[in-house]
């Protein structure tokens, strides 16, 4: 009842599925979705091109995925897709905090947040054993990048890494290992059956007392309770002063939109705390994934630290000398010039990619075009694809991100360097950083990817210029486990949930 496009979550490592089923039928196949529903699952890039940004709005976001992301982040630019509020007008109104005067200005945070975890992780973790601590990583990560969402975004202190027992950082932990891992077959069922509600009924779907809504309805609650006495302090401050008007972070436009008269730009309460738990869940989870594997890859081939190192101290005595002063710190210019830094960005995106799949479905009648043609179960070589309305589409990402053609022959390798030495071929655009897929299909949803881009840089430097990184001597096998986000758990200790142990050791030590 279920088709076997359940198996994509029960993989043992996310993607082995995607990768296995491009090599046997090229880069779009069939799959049986639930109730004998197809589901056709695309990594050719003509066709991702298509979807993405040729065919403007005709392929929306699922109803599951909606209703899901809806539970822990309400009407947000996460979910607005139509069915429910517009979501021009929550990119109209969020645009101006990320535009890049303003991410350049938050720079200074970024680094201080990971001087702080150096210095907690110096004086609290390594004190007793310098010469090497197995951290989970992970965890530390999260609650730095949750610590810089709060300050720059809302003027508020999570408190994190402080070890403060604070209800979102509670909250959030291990949200989707508790909710997403291996779903029943009746839990699948029951998300198909979203597909025939009214849509007046689909609000009411989050309040069924589910594993998954359950779990998502704490993250909810955590949020909104921070949230709303955030935004309420923020309105009787603007409104007894004038100085928000010329602010341009999170929180500034916000209000703002709040108190619009222009019924485009009008947001209420409930959207303003909707839009601050959409960026407190997609700013701060999947970038300390993204650098947790980034990690972990580093500790694999210690060479890329060395190298990184040496080209971070390159860089720092260029600042020094540059400004006559040798406490001068690193610009988004500085940081954008280090090419290995650039480099190993770009392949952790590629190869492990935090969003591996998205759904989409086609709103009316389409032609999709394919880069190379494919062989129809009739034997029929075709070079597009008929697409009728309401046919679901699922664009493989992490499939994409290992064509031979486009990635090189090595692209089953974590190989950095092939963006350094140009064997990347971008014949056929389709992502906007580097060609990466996981980063394009998120811009249209979630317009904070370059805040997470610099966040990352800087947080990563921080970690290379102070520590060095080794698998644990202890032998564990990670696991890149399909729980919504692709994320790490140790093998045989599932029941842990998100997990990357590493050793830690300070550099010199």
């Amino acid at each position: 009842l279920a088709g076997n496009i359940r198996d994509f979550c029960y993989q043992t490592n996310v993607g082995d599925l995607d990768f296995q089923c491009a090599r046997d039928y090229g880069l779009v196949w069939r799959m049986g979705g639930p109730l004998g529903r197809d589901v056709l699952l695309v990594a050719d890039p003509k066709a991702l091109q298509h979807i993405f940004h040729k065919s403007g709005y005709l392929y929306a976001k699922s109803i599951e995925s909606d209703v899901i992301t809806g539970v822990f982040t309400g009407h947000s630019i996460l979910t607005a897709t139509g069915r429910i509020v517009h979501s021009s007008r929550h990119r109209a109104v969020m645009n101006p905090a990320f535009s890049a005067p303003q991410l350049r200005s938050f720079l200074p945070k970024f680094r201080n947040s990971a001087a702080k975890l150096c210095r907690l992780w110096k004086e609290q973790v390594l004190k007793e054993n310098p010469e090497g601590t197995v951290i989970a990583v992970n965890k530390w990560l999260a609650r730095t990048t949750l610590d810089v969402l709060g300050e720059t975004a809302f003027h508020f202190e999570f408190g994190a890494l402080d070890d403060s027992k604070n209800e979102v950082s509670e909250a959030c932990d291990n949200m989707w290992a508790d909710s997403m891992l291996h779903p029943s077959v009746a839990v699948i069922l029951f998300r198909e059956s979203w597909l025939w509600l009214p849509r007046t009924l689909l609000e009411a779907v989050r309040y069924i007392p589910t594993r998954e809504n359950s779990r998502f309805r704490k993250v909810w609650l955590a949020i909104e309770n921070v949230a709303s006495v955030l935004v309420d302090n923020a309105m009787v401050e603007a409104k007894a002063v004038e100085t928000e008007k010329g602010k341009k972070d999170v929180m500034s436009v916000l209000v703002r939109a709040n108190m619009s008269e222009n019924p485009s730009l009008q947001l209420s309460k409930y959207e303003m705390v909707s839009e601050m738990s959409a960026l407190t869940f997609a700013g701060h989870e999947t970038t300390a994934n993204t650098l947790t594997w980034l990690l972990w890859e580093l500790s694999k081939q210690p060479r890329y630290q060395v190298q990184l190192r040496e080209e971070i101290k390159r860089k720092r005595e260029e600042i020094a000398q540059k400004n006559c002063s040798a406490a001068a710190d690193f610009s988004v210019e500085d940081l954008e010039s280090i090419p290995l830094l650039q480099a190993l960005l770009k392949e952790v995106l590629r190869f492990h990619p935090i969003v591996y799949h998205v759904v989409r479905y086609a709103t009316k009648d389409d032609i999709i075009p394919l880069s190379k043609p494919i062989t129809t179960t009739a034997g029929e070589v075709i070079h597009e694809i008929p697409i009728a309305k309401g046919q679901m589409i699922q664009p493989s990402f992490c499939a994409y991100n290992r064509i031979k053609s486009i990635w090189g022959e090595d692209a089953d390798v974590f190989n950095p360097m092939r963006f350094i030495d140009g064997q990347v071929e971008h014949a056929i655009k389709v992502g906007i950083f580097s060609n990466l897929m996981s980063f394009s299909a998120g811009v249209r949803g979630c317009i904070g990817w370059r805040f997470s881009l610099i966040e990352m840089q800087a947080i990563l430097v921080g970690l290379v210029e102070n520590f060095e990184f080794s698998l644990p001597p202890t032998p564990t096998e990670i696991l890149r486990m399909p729980i919504r986000v692709m994320s790490p758990m140790v093998k045989g200790r599932l029941d842990e949930g998100v997990m990357m142990p590493l050793t830690v050791r300070a550099v010199g030590a």
